[in-house]
């Protein structure tokens, strides 16, 4: 019953928050398209042209990368590959279960986001090819950053201590991606900002409902019962 009740009090939390924040960001969307377009329309092109100005064949390779690290399939299969190698070496589902909330959630988001919210890339040229001319915002690319990798680097800092030594590296992945998009001209700074905002939100309230105490508890004495090899 214990375990039932803890279930049922986290699946409401994740479901309450996931649907707080797909209409907060839908708002912010909307207020960005529509009453206040007149005003951040023009600082957010002027800004998008002046980055496009400054380009350089180098920046623009650097950029294609930094853009890559977070491309949606290649975000969707570190997931995958990380939960499944966690699952197997821990002995737990609750990586499996992590990382499915996690990206399962935050491409629903951006589904219907893109969907209900309209809005053209930056009017400058676009060194992303294939990117859908008016998905715009938010910036799938920067939550995927901060939804995988930074959202591992939690999970590993609270289930296995001994990788904070290197892991922490993983927090690195917006600061990387999030100038690449602008730089490519995907995105104008809001929709970067907007996920900046909201992606670690999600992953804050994910983490601390599915990453209790009692899991994490769980999680080490698995890894303590392992056999010495």
């Amino acid at each position: 019953m214990e375990i039932s009740t803890r279930t049922k009090h986290a699946a409401r939390t994740l479901s309450v928050t996931w649907v707080v924040l797909t209409l907060a960001v839908i708002a912010v969307g909307w207020l960005i398209t529509h009453p206040l377009k007149s005003s951040i329309e023009p600082w957010d092109d002027d800004f998008s042209r002046s980055i496009a100005a400054d380009r350089t064949p180098d920046g623009e390779f650097l950029a294609a990368w930094g853009s890559h690290v977070a491309d949606t399939i290649v975000g969707v299969i570190v997931a995958a590959v990380v939960a499944l190698i966690l699952w197997r070496v821990q002995k737990t589902k609750l990586p499996l279960v992590y990382f499915t909330v996690l990206v399962v959630g935050t491409l629903a988001l951006y589904l219907i986001v893109t969907a209900l919210i309209t809005r053209d890339r930056p009017p400058v040229k676009i060194l992303d090819p294939g990117l859908v001319p008016d998905h715009s915002y938010p910036s799938g690319h920067v939550m995927t950053a901060i939804v995988v990798y930074c959202a591992l680097a939690i999970y590993l800092f609270r289930t296995m201590p001994s990788s904070r030594k290197w892991a922490w590296i993983l927090f690195l992945a917006p600061v990387i991606v999030a100038p690449s998009r602008l730089y490519e001209g995907a995105h104008h700074l809001t929709d970067v900002l907007t996920s900046l905002v909201f992606a670690p939100i999600w992953v804050a309230v994910v983490a601390r409902t599915l990453l209790t105490e009692h899991s994490v508890v769980e999680v080490r004495a698995q890894q303590a019962s392992k056999p010495s090899t």
